[in-house]
């Protein structure tokens, strides 16, 4: 029997329309001046005003952060911080996709502790605990909304971890209306970035446990199955709300097992070329699938009928291979471009991104089915240039 650990939010409310209960639910954590964490986007369209009208309906002094940016940088995290301490913020509600939930996390924890954001990089080397703090995810992909990891860019544009319990949230709320106006092409990148933390939790070498394979199960049985309807109408909110569940599943599968090579090699990509971290993972998923298939054909075997539902197959390996066939088909979905160049990578460029995803990210390389070097990963990323 593998010892594990597993860890989840107590509380998560999936219900259409659940926005509109916010203050409620921030009154039940005891906040008065709750910090809503945003980015501009989200207040344009008219999402933030809506939180903010819920909360103020519930007597709250609700106050706007709205300026997180794409794969937030260190010193946005920091303003961050210091409007929450400006507006004595009693509480924190992230609202958005997974860059103003991983700034939300981190902003709950440093305004109550004090550390500084460099101090925190890590695992569990944060202290004390943190301001209540409600998830609110808009995108359905990147699980934030129910794991204790934010993921920050540094100075020197290398992403770091911060890896903590307390930043689990007192509260998930999935509200699949929010993700109705996404178009095709985001609501298929983060769905496909939902569909990598499952797949790499199920085939963790390091932290596969059985309650992160059943998440990670489920989790792609209802983003395959669903996903392709919502591309087709993105007002269907059953849909919706199954793909949206699709990823918080996911979400708790991966922080409780791990991602791997897709996310390492994902990570000079949003960092370097700012290409949106779902479309990132999309670009190199094939290949390394692939890579991976003479160590993983049983457990991608495993995976397939959750993505092929009803298919028979005559062996682990032609499962194996077709479910690596089926996920690279999906790459593209929604109009997605699914070559490097694209986002003005060259090959010029590869080397030091491989070299950053073999050393500085090694953690990612450890839980990969396969070892990976060098020159695995530049051969890797040539495949998608």
């Amino acid at each position: 029997m593998t010892a594990f650990t597993f860890r989840a939010p107590p509380r998560i409310v999936s219900e259409i329309g659940a926005i509109d209960r916010l203050g409620e639910f921030a009154q039940e954590l005891g906040m008065r001046r709750p910090l809503i964490v945003c980015d501009p986007g989200i207040a344009a369209c008219g999402i933030a005003a809506r939180a903010i009208e819920a909360l103020r309906r519930a007597g709250l002094d609700a106050q706007l952060f709205d300026a997180v940016e794409a794969d937030p940088p260190a010193a946005m995290v920091r303003r961050a911080v210091e409007a929450a301490g400006q507006g004595r913020a009693d509480g924190i509600v992230g609202l958005g996709g997974g860059s103003s939930l991983d700034t939300a996390k981190v902003v709950a924890l440093l305004a109550r502790s004090g550390q500084d954001i460099d101090e925190i990089y890590g695992v569990d080397r944060a202290r004390g605990g943190r301001l209540p703090l409600i998830q609110v995810p808009t995108t359905a992909g990147t699980g934030s909304e129910v794991t204790w990891v934010s993921v920050i860019t540094c100075e020197s544009l290398e992403k770091k971890a911060v890896y903590a319990p307390q930043l689990l949230p007192d509260l998930a709320l999935l509200d699949a209306g929010l993700s109705a106006g996404m178009p095709p092409r985001v609501t298929a990148a983060t769905a496909l970035d939902a569909m990598v933390h499952a797949i790499e939790a199920y085939t963790s070498r390091t932290k596969k446990n059985p309650v992160a394979d059943a998440l990670a199960r489920k989790a792609l049985a209802l983003l395959a199955g669903k996903l392709p309807r919502v591309l087709e109408d993105g007002g269907d909110l059953e849909a919706r709300a199954a793909v949206l569940e699709g990823a918080m599943l996911a979400g708790m599968a991966f922080v409780n097992a791990s991602v791997a090579a897709i996310h390492g090699l994902a990570y000079p990509l949003g960092a370097r070329f700012h290409v949106p971290h779902g479309h990132a993972n999309a670009l190199v998923m094939g290949p390394v699938l692939r890579f991976n298939l003479r160590a993983a054909t049983p457990l991608y075997a495993e995976l397939a009928p959750c993505v092929l539902p009803g298919r028979a197959f005559a062996s682990d390996a032609e499962a194996a291979a077709a479910f690596v066939a089926a996920m690279e088909a999906m790459a593209g979905w929604g109009g997605l471009a699914t070559r490097m160049s694209h986002f003005g990578v060259t090959a010029a460029d590869i080397p030091s991104m491989a070299d950053e995803v073999v050393t500085q990210i090694q953690r990612l390389i450890a839980t990969n089915p396969c070892d990976m070097g060098f020159e695995d990963v530049c051969a890797i990323y040539r495949a998608v240039l």
